[in-house]
């Protein structure tokens, strides 16, 4: 393997033909090359869009009322009906249920409403929660605190903001300790949110205000409401299960047909994970099958131009047999030498694929749904090992054809 005779005959032969060898080569670096870019694009797609779950709760589900479509138990169909206090400790009894977060809305989903701070006036979406939404968006304290229990259970009107509301209503001023007024109420701003930066929360969260649920259903004549449920199935327990098992109950419990199929509007957020999940391992798969593919192209183009040097090598190569090299001899310097070719085809591509991916990061090209394009350690080093076995693919087949070759049969060769 070390021999320097050796690797001067590879040389040798390599440089014999400067044009073959480069075409040959390049067949294989472009496949290494496509395989890095791929893989690292693919992973780029991935970085955006599974960061986009990044802080929320993904063994979840949310739910809201909406018109029956289906006449049941003496209603008609197109009956309004809304989720009540009641159902909170009923969806919490529920097996498999882990926490529960009902939420009410001023206006409706999105709902804009006029909140002003002395001559300052902005349009936001007010929500009444509990302090456990907290577990199911992701969101972290800029300054001062969240809601807690005592602000449920005392009643009080207290608000947490959102960036956007401090810029609009507070300009330079601090908030904290500020009263702002909803709709004619009074509430004091307790703290600053700052949403987080993921592609699945662009959803004008920096307008949101949070004030207590218990303060909201009294301040805003919603007694005994509960517009909409953010709820998690504990670990061992699939969402999809737990949505059915709540969406049982509460038609049981406002009397819907449990088979009407627009009663209840909602998402599954582990739907969503599990299928995203599973597109990107197809997306990396394809990847690998891809850029193997051309990888093998590439391989099969070395293995013939060793066949090609071999034919037009058949006379040396009976010199040494005649004067006794052994058979692992020649079938060494064979796969050595396409080794060598593919090795270094091999190497430049991976260097230029890792090259154009860092190029990327270093332009900053990236959105909500492509960022950090990259390829880990494991799999550079698993490319470096399908390199290795592609050489030795590449050079078994000529080595064998150069074994096939009897002594006195190559001597005769012109």
């Amino acid at each position: 393997m070390f021999d320097s005779e050796r690797w001067n005959e590879i040389w040798m032969t390599l440089s014999r033909n400067k044009l073959r060898s480069g075409l040959t080569m390049f067949g294989v670096f472009w496949g290494i090359f496509m395989l890095v870019i791929m893989l690292g694009m693919g992973k780029g797609l991935s970085n955006g869009v599974m960061g986009g779950f990044s802080g929320w709760a993904t063994n979840s589900f949310f739910m809201w009322t909406q018109s029956t479509s289906m006449p049941y138990a003496g209603f008609k169909r197109g009956r309004h009906f809304n989720f009540d206090n009641g159902d909170i400790a009923a969806i919490k009894s529920v097996p498999g249920v882990d926490k529960v977060a009902p939420r009410l809305q001023l206006g409706g989903y999105r709902g804009a409403n006029n909140v002003n701070y002395k001559n300052k006036y902005g349009g936001f979406s007010v929500n009444g929660d509990l302090p456990d939404v907290q577990f199911f968006k992701p969101s972290t304290m800029a300054t001062g605190r969240f809601l807690n229990a005592k602000d449920i259970h005392d009643e009080r009107k207290v608000c947490v903001v959102g960036p956007d509301v401090v810029q609009t209503l507070f300009g330079l001023e601090d908030p904290l300790g500020k009263y702002i007024r909803i709709q004619g109420v009074y509430f004091e701003v307790v703290g600053i949110f700052k949403p987080s930066a993921s592609a699945m929360h662009d959803d004008g969260e920096g307008s949101t205000i949070y004030i207590p649920f218990s303060t909201f259903q009294k301040a805003f004549n919603s007694m005994n409401q509960v517009h909409w449920f953010s709820i998690s199935a504990k670990p061992d327990v699939k969402a999809a299960v737990v949505e059915e098992r709540v969406k049982e109950l509460m038609a049981k419990r406002h009397k819907v047909d449990p088979n009407d199929p627009l009663a209840f509007g909602g998402f599954n957020l582990q739907d969503m994970f599990d299928q995203m999940s599973m597109l990107f391992v197809a997306i990396t798969a394809l990847s690998w099958f891809v850029g193997i593919l051309t990888l093998v192209a590439g391989v099969i183009g070395i293995s013939n131009i060793m066949l090609v040097i071999i034919k037009e090598r058949t006379k040396e190569i009976g010199i040494r047999r005649s004067l006794g090299a052994r058979p692992s001899n020649i079938t060494g310097q064979i796969m050595l030498e396409a080794m060598t070719l593919t090795f270094i085809a091999g190497y430049f591509g991976l260097v230029a694929g890792v090259g154009v991916l860092q190029l990327i990061n270093g332009m900053h090209i990236s959105s909500g749904f492509f960022t950090n394009p990259e390829v880990s350690l494991r799999v550079a080093l698993t490319a470096l090992g399908v390199l290795i076995a592609s050489g030795l693919i590449a050079g078994w087949v000529p080595a064998r054809r150069a074994l096939s070759i009897k002594p006195v049969d190559a001597l005769r060769a012109e």
